[in-house]
C-alpha cells in the first residue's frame, strides 16, 4: 500500500498494510524549509515544496494542508493581522453589530488571493504525488467558528444565550456555511484525497454540549454532507476536550475525527473503534515539543496499542505541531508507528 491507500482504507474502516500517519507540520515545515510564514502563505510553490520536502525528510503517509485559522475570515472581510513569522490571526471581528448580518454580501472566493493559495499548493502537491502520499486539503473553519470570527468572540458568545438574537444567529451560520461548502468545492476540484475542516471554538472548553448541538452541529453535519457529494471523505478537528460530544461528532457523519491531545483517548477509543477513525492524538506541545524521544515512543505506543484492535486509526499530533519540534522526536514518533505489530 502507499499513502493514500493506507489513508483511505482506515477512513473506510479497512486494515491497512501498517499504521498510517498523518502529519498536521505545516509550521515545521515552513521552518525546516527555511522559509517565513509569511512566504509560505504567499507563495504555492514555496508551500508545496517545505511539504514535499518534510514528506521526503520524515518519510509519513499524509500532509494536511494548512496555512492558517482566518484565510476564510479574511475573505469575508474580517481584518486580520499578517505577521511575517507567524500565522495570520484576526483580534477582532467584522460586524458591529448582530444585525449587520442581513445586509452582507455574498463572497466569492475564487476572488480570494490567499485562498488561490491554498488551492494552487494543493494542485502542485497532487501533481506531484501522484497518489502515492495522501493529500488531506484542510478548508480552513467551519461555520459556527467563521461566525465567531466574524462577529468577535466575546459578542458572539454572549448573543449565542439571548433567545432575541437566534434568528440573527442562524443568519450569519447560514452566510457562513455558504463560504465554508464554497472552499470544500474549489478544494475537492484541486484532486485532492479528502477534505477538512476545524471547528476550533466549537468545543466544550468554550461552549456547552448543549450549545454545539444547537449551534455547531447541524452545520458540521452539512459540511459533511458537502464533501460527500463531492465523492471526498471528510475528516473533522474540534479544539480542547472533545469527550463530552465525541458521540455528537460521530453524529456529523465524518469519516475520520481529529481528536485533541486533551481528549481521554480510552473513551475515544470506546466511542469511536468500530465507527468512525481516530485521528490522532499525541501532545503537540509537552511530548512531541518539549518531551524526550524516550516519552515520545512511551505515548506513541500507548495508543497504538490502545487502538490495536480497530483498522480505524491514523496516527498524529492532537493539533499543530510546533514549529521548533525536535526532528528526532518527530522520526521517533513514526518509527513506532512503523515498528508496531
Amino acid at each position: 500500500m502507499n499513502g493514500t491507500e493506507r489513508c483511505l482504507a482506515a477512513l473506510r474502516g479497512e486494515w491497512p498494510d501498517r499504521v498510517p500517519v498523518i502529519l498536521h507540520n505545516f509550521q515545521m515545515a515552513a521552518r525546516e524549509d527555511g522559509i517565513t510564514m509569511g512566504q509560505f502563505r504567499r507563495d504555492p510553490r514555496a508551500l508545496a515544496d517545505a511539504f514535499i520536502h518534510a514528506v521526503e525528510r520524515y518519510n509519513y503517509d499524509g500532509i494536511i494542508v494548512d496555512v492558517d485559522t482566518v484565510t476564510l475570515a479574511e475573505a469575508a472581510g474580517v481584518p486580520v493581522d499578517l505577521p511575517e513569522d507567524a500565522p495570520a490571526r484576526a483580534h477582532r471581528g467584522r460586524l458591529s453589530e448582530l444585525r449587520e448580518v442581513r445586509d452582507l454580501a455574498p463572497v466569492d472566493l475564487r476572488q480570494s488571493e490567499r485562498v488561490g493559495v491554498w488551492l494552487e499548493a494543493c494542485r502542485l502537491l497532487v501533481q506531484h504525488f501522484a497518489g502515492e502520499v495522501a493529500i488531506r486539503g484542510n478548508c480552513d473553519q467551519c461555520p459556527f467558528t467563521l461566525a465567531a470570527l466574524m462577529r468577535g468572540m466575546d459578542a458572539w458568545m454572549s448573543e449565542l444565550l439571548d433567545p432575541d438574537c437566534e434568528e440573527d444567529v442562524h443568519a450569519l451560520l447560514e452566510y457562513c456555511a455558504a463560504i465554508t461548502s464554497q472552499f470544500l468545492v474549489l478544494m475537492a476540484d484541486t484532486g485532492v484525497a479528502m477534505l477538512s475542516n476545524g471547528d476550533s471554538t466549537a468545543g466544550t472548553d468554550l461552549i456547552s454540549p448543549r450549545l454545539y448541538r444547537r449551534f455547531a452541529l447541524p452545520y458540521e453535519q452539512r459540511i459533511v454532507a458537502t464533501s460527500h457529494s463531492l465523492k471526498k471523505p471528510y475528516i473533522l478537528h474540534i479544539c480542547g476536550d472533545t469527550g463530552p460530544i465525541v458521540e455528537d461528532m460521530m453524529a456529523t457523519g465524518a469519516d475520520g475525527l481529529e481528536i485533541d491531545y486533551k481528549t481521554d483517548m480510552v473513551l475515544a477509543h470506546r466511542s469511536m473503534a468500530t465507527r468512525t477513525a481516530f485521528v490522532g492524538n499525541i501532545d503537540p506541545s509537552s511530548v512531541l515539543a518539549l518531551g524526550t524521544p524516550a516519552e515520545v515512543a512511551a505515548k506513541t505506543r500507548a495508543l497504538l496499542e490502545l487502538f490495536a484492535d480497530t483498522p480505524r486509526f491514523i496516527l498524529n499530533a492532537g493539533c499543530a505541531i510546533p514549529p521548533d519540534t525536535p526532528p528526532e522526536n518527530l522520526r521517533t514518533m513514526i518509527a513506532t508507528a512503523r515498528e508496531f505489530r
